[in-house]
C-alpha cells in the first residue's frame, strides 16, 4: 500500500465494484469528500471477521467485526463510520466536516430511526436483490436469528405499508432539515458530514431498486430536495 494510501473495506454486490450498503457509502463519500488516496477492498460477510480479528479488536456492542472498516497509512486498522469520520477528520481537517454543527446530531438520529423503520423492508430484499451467493448464507442465518423468524415472515407481518408509513415520519423530518437553509446541503451551500450521513440512505435506496427509491422520494414530501442533495454529493459518491 502505497505509503499516503487509505485501504477501505467495503462489502460486493452482484454489481461489481458498486456500495450498496450505507455506513460503507458514509465512509466512501467521506474519503472522496477530502480527496484522499484509496483503495477498496471488496469483503464479503463470512470474509470480514477472518480479515479484521487480528489487527482491531472487537466493536465493544452489536456486531464483533463490521464494514466499514480501513487500513490507515501508518497500518492502523479502524471500524465503525462515524469513528472513522472523527480520525479522518483530525488528520486532515479540510475541507473541514463540521462535526460540531448541530444538524448533525439530528441527522444522524433521523438516520437511525429512518433505518429502523426501514428494516422490515430491506432486510428481505437486500439478499434478492444485491448480494452474491458468498454471503446469502450468512445473511439469512445471522438476520432470521436477530429477528426470531424466516425473512419472508418479517416482511409479510412488519413490511409493507406499516413500515412505509413510519419510514414517512422520519424522512419528512430530513425533508424539513434540509428546507430550513434552502439547500442543497443542511448548511446551505456549505458541505458537512450531516450531507453525507444522509446521502448513504439515498444511496442505498437507489442501489435497492427503483421502486424504493421512487417510493423513498414519494413518501418525504419534497423529493427534490433529496435529489437536489444527491446531484450535490455525486462528484464524492464513487
Amino acid at each position: 500500500m502505497a505509503s499516503n494510501q487509505y485501504l477501505l473495506y467495503d462489502l460486493p454486490s452482484k454489481a461489481p465494484g458498486f456500495t450498496w450498503s450505507p455506513n460503507p457509502w458514509k465512509t466512501r463519500l467521506l474519503l472522496n469528500f477530502k480527496g484522499l488516496n484509496f483503495r477498496t477492498q471488496w469483503l464479503e460477510y463470512p470474509e470480514i471477521k477472518p480479515e479484521l480479528e487480528n489487527h482491531t479488536p472487537p466493536n465493544p456492542e452489536g456486531i464483533a467485526y463490521t464494514i466499514p472498516a480501513i487500513v490507515c497509512p501508518d497500518g492502523t486498522y479502524m471500524m465503525d463510520s462515524r469513528k472513522i469520520a472523527n480520525y479522518i477528520e483530525q488528520q486532515h481537517p479540510q475541507p473541514p466536516l463540521h462535526l460540531d454543527s448541530s444538524y448533525l446530531a439530528k441527522v444522524e438520529d433521523v438516520w437511525s430511526r429512518y433505518m429502523s423503520a426501514f428494516y422490515p423492508i430491506f432486510i428481505p430484499q437486500v439478499p434478492k436483490r444485491i448480494l452474491n451467493d458468498a454471503s446469502l448464507e450468512f445473511w439469512y442465518t445471522t438476520r432470521e436469528k436477530w429477528f426470531g423468524m424466516p425473512l419472508d415472515h418479517l416482511e409479510k407481518e412488519k413490511g409493507g405499508e406499516k413500515a412505509w408509513g413510519e419510514v414517512e415520519v422520519a424522512i419528512r423530518e430530513a425533508t424539513a432539515l434540509l428546507k430550513e437553509r434552502n439547500g442543497p446541503f443542511f448548511l446551505g451551500d456549505t458541505p458537512s458530514y450531516a450531507d453525507l450521513v444522509w446521502a448513504s440512505i439515498l444511496l442505498f435506496c437507489q442501489r435497492l431498486g427503483t421502486d424504493c427509491f421512487e417510493e423513498t422520494l414519494k413518501r418525504s414530501g419534497d423529493g427534490q430536495v433529496h435529489l437536489d442533495l444527491l446531484a450535490a454529493v455525486e462528484s464524492w459518491s464513487r
